[in-house]
């Protein structure tokens, strides 16, 4: 292989990557937080990818209309993470087990909306204008939407960080993170916060389902494909480590392009055999904390 197809293949790892990126963000939100497992997490970007396909589909014509769908796929798929918290709140001091199983009955039955409304075929989304093309970088051509796909990736773990490092509500959240039943004694309402910590990783959900549809095609189905490798991600990096997912989903996205090339069929497998290495040598993965 030419350098010019390494550095293709690495930019196409880096973009999967970010899409992995951006939902394990929202998990890792959320378990950091709440102590949730969220097996649903793939199912609302799954709901965003359609919700946006509509909501472009009806604004095409409208300069911009691919960006906002974009957010409002997030907006309303925020919505639906803010019933999804409401119904997981009598399960928050049970095992993992059973959030994880009740979450799954939730991937079941929204699958099967998703089906109901939309129906089974397959739908694919262009890329926006001003992105169709490849740009030139010493002397490698780069699709600009994986460009940007990196970019607004970047951006979203750097504005997550200043969020939570710069702002008040962020003070809480990571106080939350140290000790939640400190917090509600202060006064805070730890419903009212968990809820939103909850909107936020949806958020992030939605949108990410919208922003990959260009790289790929809307169905049902996409939901439990990508969860699995969200959460290898989560796993490698650390339970509740925003930098281990940053890292982790590095590594995954390039071991999957990458694996792709040298056995097409089994590219899913050598994701998992990083994931059994990490939990073999390093079982609270490469930056997160031993449980306690």
């Amino acid at each position: 292989m030419t350098l010019s197809g390494v550095v293709n293949q690495f930019v196409s790892g880096l973009t999967f990557g970010m899409v992995l990126f951006l939902l394990a963000l929202g998990l890792v939100l959320i378990f950091g937080v709440m102590r949730v497992v969220n097996f649903a997490h793939g199912s609302l970007y799954m709901v965003g990818a359609f919700l946006g396909y509509f909501v472009w589909d009806w604004l095409k014509g409208m300069a911009g209309g691919f960006w906002v769908s974009v957010i409002v796929a997030g907006l309303l798929v925020a919505a639906l993470g803010l019933v999804l918290e409401y119904m997981l709140r009598p399960l928050y001091a049970r095992e993992h087990s059973d959030q994880i199983l009740f979450t799954y009955g939730c991937v079941l039955i929204i699958g099967d909306l998703v089906k109901w409304l939309w129906g089974g075929q397959y739908r694919s989304v262009p890329r926006p204008p001003g992105f169709e093309g490849r740009v030139e970088l010493g002397g490698v051509v780069l699709p600009t939407y994986y460009l940007l796909v990196i970019g607004v990736g970047v951006a979203a773990g750097l504005g997550l960080w200043l969020l939570l490092a710069r702002t008040k509500l962020g003070k809480i959240i990571r106080a939350a993170v140290a000790d939640r039943e400190m917090v509600g004694i202060l006064g805070i309402r730890l419903p009212r916060l968990f809820a939103g910590v909850f909107g936020i990783g949806a958020f992030l959900a939605g949108a990410a389902g919208m922003l990959a549809a260009p790289l790929g095609s809307i169905g049902t189905g996409m939901d439990v494909e990508i969860i699995v490798a969200v959460f290898a991600v989560v796993i490698v990096g650390g339970m509740g480590s925003f930098l281990g997912a940053a890292l982790a989903s590095l590594i995954i996205g390039e071991v999957y392009s990458f694996g792709i090339l040298v056995l097409p069929a089994a590219a899913q497998v050598f994701m998992f055999l990083v994931m059994v290495v990490v939990l073999v040598v390093r079982p609270q993965g490469l930056i997160g904390a031993p449980e306690r």
